[in-house]
């Protein structure tokens, strides 16, 4: 199965992903190519929403070239403990060329399962916090410019906008299914993991 990245706005980028529940061969497939897909678009994370499908994975490498940084593949996530503030800029790669100022906190502790089923329990700060913080909100369907002030946000309304136009009109003239469809593709992944 060949993955690709998807583009704002495509319904399920608005998807709260489901837990998985069982990991086999075609997960760990589905996490290696996530994990190419995010290279090739010179990316630090990128989660399971992105490349269509609905379930709680995503993958992420702060230094963003494979080889270097540390490489995680994480299922099932869970936030705790929020400590401090910090803005930051953000960039996805399912928004190319759109960036913005997001306030998130400082550190976090993050639960969740490496691809192999060990459970990961660790407090994470810095640049590495904002990156997990970011795709574990993709799972839940919420975008980075969500988290934007109303000012900051009016300063990127127009390069939205134009996201949608184009994707409005690709579904107007057939060459992508209405939204209905799209969240009915779905279906298959649910019955699969979760």
């Amino acid at each position: 199965m060949q993955l690709s990245i998807i583009s704002y706005p495509h319904p399920t980028l608005r998807i709260r992903s489901k837990p998985i529940r069982r990991v086999n061969k075609e997960l760990r497939n589905i996490a290696a190519q996530m994990l190419d897909l995010m290279y090739e678009a010179e990316g630090v994370g990128l989660a399971a929403n992105q490349v269509n499908l609905p379930i709680r994975i995503f993958v992420a490498n702060p230094a963003g070239e494979r080889g270097d940084g540390e490489e995680l593949v994480l299922l099932n996530p869970e936030l705790q403990m929020p400590k401090g503030n910090v803005t930051g800029q953000e960039g996805c790669l399912s928004l190319p060329g759109i960036y913005g100022q997001v306030k998130r906190p400082k550190s976090i502790r993050l639960s969740a399962f490496d691809i192999q089923g060990n459970p990961v329990d660790r407090v994470v700060d810095g640049f590495l916090a904002r990156v997990i913080q970011h795709e574990n909100d993709h799972l839940d369907g919420v975008m980075f410019f969500d988290r934007m002030t109303e000012e900051a946000k009016r300063e990127i309304d127009d390069q939205l906008h134009e996201l949608e136009t184009v994707f409005e009109s690709k579904q107007n003239t057939g060459g992508i299914a209405n939204n209905e469809q799209l969240i009915a593709e779905l279906d298959p992944w649910y019955e699969k993991y979760t």
